[in-house]
């Protein structure tokens, strides 16, 4: 299984959020390229980055930052948050980005998933971003009316190879992921599912990695330094 040590980048800083509420964001870095360069040295190979301001207003403030991500480590980089458009898609992976995230657009925009697919292939995922059941979209600040379950047949439909899946509820609650959750998608679908939310301890990361799953996000718990990067990639196999 792959880990994917996680960046959410806010003003330039890289920031979490509890539960996906903007009024309760903590920064952690203010130079984000510093802690790409540090999960490096980790041993990390992949990097989950989300623009949060992208994510809320449908714009690409942190292209630039990204794009030194890319160019200034090896790491395999991953950008979802506000890619609404087919050129925000082609900026990204015009600069060197290894795989673009549809959120919002996957549930509103059926075209555009399916032509991003039919021209960049493996290089699309789409996020499922899970509150109560149903998919969240604007950054977690709307409800859609599409079930999880119903999305993700939709986007297995559609040729998508890779959903990141996070339960919002456990997003930086430190309360352990939502292992039943993950259990169930990856019985029902055959995609690449990447675990996110609430991946706390290394016995999270052992239980998603026993599963099969394709990879699992750690964020808040790097930080707080309750999961030792090293650690992790260790016992994900």
């Amino acid at each position: 299984m792959k880990i994917f040590p996680a960046i959410d980048l806010y003003g330039g800083k890289a920031v979490r959020l509890y539960k996906g509420d903007y009024d309760q964001m903590t920064v952690y870095d203010p130079v984000p390229l510093n802690t790409a360069r540090a999960f490096a040295a980790c041993g990390a190979r992949y990097l989950h980055t989300v623009d949060l301001e992208g994510a809320r207003f449908g714009t690409m403030p942190h292209l630039e930052l990204i794009r030194s991500f890319v160019q200034e480590t090896e790491l395999f980089v991953e950008v979802g948050g506000g890619i609404r458009t087919m050129e925000a898609v082609e900026t990204y992976i015009s600069a060197g980005v290894g795989r673009v995230i549809l959120g919002t657009a996957a549930v509103t925009d059926e075209k555009l998933v399916s032509d991003a697919v039919q021209k960049y292939g493996a290089k699309i995922a789409v996020g499922a971003d899970i509150r109560d059941g149903f998919v969240a979209i604007k950054g977690w600040t709307e409800k859609s009316a599409l079930t999880c379950e119903g999305f993700f047949e939709k986007m297995q439909r559609a040729g998508v190879s890779t959903v990141i899946c996070t339960d919002i509820s456990r997003d930086g609650a430190m309360r352990g992921t939502n292992r039943a959750l993950y259990r169930q998608l990856s019985a029902a679908f055959h995609v690449d599912i990447i675990a996110s939310g609430g991946v706390s301890t290394l016995d999270d990361v052992r239980a998603l990695a026993e599963m099969g799953l394709y990879g699992a996000i750690i964020g808040k718990a790097y930080y707080t330094g309750d999961i030792d990067l090293a650690a992790a990639i260790e016992v994900a196999g």
